[in-house]
């Protein structure tokens, strides 16, 4: 089970979070995932099946001297951390994609890894007054403090619905 690390969460609970919620500057920390050797192997297998994935002998003599996990697996993982703490539950509406994906440092077996989430921008839609737009920077850092994967992601994210009826009463 993942939990908040660091000293502050956002004040709305995940199924009460709206786009005000997300405050520029704002950063959140969230984990541990572990991550071993058959999870690798099976991703890989399914998904990415190159030899410095996939198998273990090939991998010693191969440029990183080990197995390492895919980079499409390392972002699936900063995704469910991501899911399970970051984005609301009622009004994340969709990404229209990410900015500056870098894979920094290779995800090994054994390693343990957190998600840092830091708030960069936040909009209103000047089209679309019914939702915002979210700019994060997203790190998924392992024990030692790299990252084996970095992006800024946006998100459309819902603002709060009215509370008024529809003449404008509360």
């Amino acid at each position: 089970m993942t939990r908040s690390l660091g000293p502050t969460d956002f004040a709305a609970p995940i199924d009460d979070r709206w786009f005000a919620d997300y405050v520029t500057g704002a950063q959140y920390e969230y984990g541990h995932l572990d991550v071993d050797e058959e999870q690798i192997l099976r991703f890989a297998e399914e998904f990415d099946p190159q030899p410095i994935h996939t198998d273990p002998a090939f991998a010693l003599g191969g440029p990183f001297g080990g197995l390492i996990a895919s980079g499409w697996h390392t972002a699936g993982l900063a995704m469910r951390l991501l899911a399970d703490h970051y984005l609301s539950r009622v009004a994340s509406l969709a990404s229209p994609g990410i900015d500056e994906l870098r894979w920094q440092v290779p995800l090994r077996p054994g390693d343990r890894v957190h998600l840092r989430a830091t708030v960069l921008d936040t909009r209103l839609s000047r089209s679309k007054p019914d939702r915002g737009l979210v700019v994060t920077q997203v790190e998924l850092l392992n024990q030692d403090g790299g990252a084996p994967i970095a992006f800024r992601a946006m998100n459309f994210l819902a603002v709060r619905p009215d509370r008024r009826s529809p003449s404008g009463s509360v």
